[in-house]
Parts: structure tokens; C-alpha cells; sequence
């Protein structure tokens, strides 16, 4: 079992950045690939970014490429997700996921674990 704790989320101004925060444990953290998905209210959960195992390769949404980056550090079993220039369409219950497989997905059938979310709200 992997447990997933998100941190960092808030109200912004658009044009702000912020940092969420993923911290993992339970069972070996740098064995897992880590991604960022997005769910708006009356939206489907949308994929963010993903990061293999190793931290080599990473994915991104065309929305957030340019904006967001996705990084990890494997001894404090943590992932983040440097947001700048956000925009109202943003706004969203930011969830972090933990997958078996050590390559980075952008599909939620891909993820086993799931944290319990974190809310970013950015204002016009």
C-alpha cells in the first residue's frame, strides 16, 4: 500500500504560481511512476503531468505544457507540481497518483493509489 497526502492548494490570483506537494509512504517510493490529475466540478478527473520512477521522463497536458512542471525527489518520497501563470481555467481538486508500473501514464487506469485531493482556486 502506498498512501498519497496533497498540500498546497489555495486561492490564487490568475497570473500567480504556486507549489503543490505529494508525499508518499508505505511501500518503495522510486520504484513508482507519480502523476497530477485535475478534476473541475462537473468534469471528468483530467491528467496534468507524470513523472517516471527515475524522474527521466515526464508528460504533460498541451493545457499546462510551458506552465507546469512536474518534479520528484526520491528520498523525501515526495512529487510536485510547480504551477506558474495560472489561469481561471485551473481551477480544479488537484489529485496526486502512485502506478505500479515505473513509466509515466497519462490515463487514470494507470495509477493504483490515489491521494485525497487538494483544492486550487485561481481568481480573475
Amino acid at each position: 500500500q502506498v498512501q498519497l497526502v496533497e498540500s498546497g492548494g489555495g486561492l490564487v490570483q490568475a497570473g500567480a504560481s504556486r507549489r503543490l506537494s505529494c508525499a508518499a509512504s508505505g511501500r518503495t517510493f522510486s520504484h513508482y511512476a507519480m502523476g497530477w490529475f485535475r478534476q473541475a466540478p462537473g468534469k471528468e478527473r483530467e491528467f496534468v503531468a507524470a513523472i517516471s520512477d527515475t524522474g527521466t521522463r515526464r508528460l504533460y497536458a498541451d493545457s499546462v505544457k510551458g506552465r507546469f512542471t512536474i518534479t520528484r525527489d526520491n528520498v523525501k518520497n515526495t512529487v510536485y507540481l510547480q504551477m506558474n501563470n495560472l489561469k481561471p481555467e485551473d481551477t480544479a481538486v488537484y489529485y496526486c497518483a502512485a502506478g505500479n508500473s515505473p513509466r509515466a501514464y497519462s490515463t487514470t487506469t494507470s495509477y493504483d493509489y490515489w491521494g485525497q485531493g487538494t483544492q486550487v482556486t485561481v481568481s480573475s
